[in-house]
């Protein structure tokens, strides 16, 4: 099951114990980071991840508190003789910046750090691929120009019957592989067993959203849509409502009313303004309009899919 972990909350500064934003997106022993603000690699060592298992890195834009920490991340990389290749998708600023870097520009890494750079796109767009699994990027509403990603997996067949098959004649071990890989086996005695005889329904895939940061737009919905996990900008309480606009950023509340006509099934509230201590209030507003909502804890995995 793909797991979701907030590294960092906090908006624009640390406080309160909590950190400058990142978090990770772990599937079959793999990660996704997304945003990499100052001191996410202490995080990742706190949290006992090995750095040579991220195959992504997705920065939303370049203020700060996102991407702070991507330099002397990918200099540790090198350090610690990474050979597997990574890729680092962001804006267009992006590439410049890191190539201006002592230590992290992309063509003096020892290993291939291959950059997907795109403008915020207004409709979706695919920026990552793997066999089971893709990143898709939409542009979100704050003062600069910003991307939301979304991760998903493809869906799955379903689970093979192996009693049902041996029941049928199947007996040799690779017939019931290419049954579960949907294809279709000739027994010895010519009798063919069809996939759809010996596996269950389809096993829909699962997808989690990163939406940071953003005031409420079409892009956060669409990025939200059906999803199982939305981690959504929540900078501020609803009497700070026109303070989240001045600076494109989304009340607690106004998360959750994206994630309820998005029909997101879980919603995580982030990026909490230094002014609150806890999540208690945001939580409690978030809640009268999505209930399955829970402000995010640092370190914490939360299933994608789970609920």
């Amino acid at each position: 099951m793909p797991t979701f972990t907030p590294l960092g909350t906090a908006s624009a500064v640390p406080a309160h114990g909590r950190h400058l934003s990142a978090a990770l997106l772990t599937h079959r022993g793999r990660h996704v980071l997304f945003d990499c603000g100052e001191g996410t690699q202490y995080r990742l060592r706190t949290a006992d991840i090995s750095t040579s298992r991220i195959d992504v890195i997705a920065i939303t834009h370049l203020h700060g508190d996102h991407c702070y920490g991507l330099p002397g991340l990918l200099s540790s990389m090198a350090m610690h003789q990474r050979t597997h290749p990574l890729v680092c998708i962001g804006p267009p600023e992006l590439a410049t910046w890191l190539r201006a870097t002592p230590g992290a520009s992309p063509d003096d890494l020892p290993f291939a750090c291959m950059l997907r750079i795109t403008s915020p796109p207004p409709a979706s767009t695919t920026v990552w691929r793997s066999p089971d699994a893709w990143i898709e990027a939409r542009a979100l509403e704050h003062r600069v120009p910003v991307m939301g990603y979304r991760w998903a997996t493809r869906t799955r067949a379903g689970q093979l019957d192996a009693e049902r098959a041996r029941t049928l004649g199947v007996t040799h071990p690779p017939d019931f592989g290419r049954l579960k890989a949907g294809r279709a086996v000739t027994l010895d005695d010519g009798t063919h067993v069809r996939p759809e005889q010996v596996l269950g329904p389809p096993r829909p895939g699962v997808s989690c959203s990163y939406v940071t940061d953003t005031r409420p737009c079409a892009g956060s919905r669409a990025l939200a849509s059906r999803a199982d996990l939305v981690y959504h900008d929540a900078t501020f309480a609803d009497d700070h409502a026109a303070r989240a606009h001045e600076t494109g950023h989304s009340t607690a509340s106004q998360a959750a009313q994206t994630a309820r006509e998005a029909g997101a099934k879980h919603l995580l509230l982030g990026h909490l303004s230094a002014r609150y201590e806890n999540w208690t209030s945001l939580e409690a507003e978030a809640r009268r309009i999505h209930p399955n909502t829970d402000g995010a804890v640092e370190m914490q995995s939360y299933r994608v899919g789970a609920r």
